[in-house]
């Protein structure tokens, strides 16, 4: 049963990752030393066809690390703060 869970989840729920930009790109540009720079990262998010659903993942298992979605995580915590 746990099988058809996870095969669910890949091809549905997580399928959205393999159409992501950020899979197509350097990593490393979406995990930045703290006071790097996002702005390479975020670019790539704009154009982004996922952008929603990368942020949503990010958000419901909070994420902490890495720019999801166009955001940062400063900037995911504040849009949390401010959703409550």
């Amino acid at each position: 049963m746990l099988y058809l869970v996870e095969e669910q989840e890949d091809d549905g729920l997580l399928g959205w990752q393999e159409r992501a930009l950020c899979a197509q790109t350097d990593p490393e540009a979406f995990f930045p030393e703290k006071g790097g720079s996002t702005r390479e990262a975020k670019k790539v998010c704009l154009s982004c066809d996922v952008r929603s659903e990368c942020l949503e993942y990010a958000l419901m298992h909070d994420e902490r690390f890495g720019i999801w979605g166009g955001l940062s995580e400063r900037e995911r915590r504040k849009l949390k703060k401010r959703a409550v």
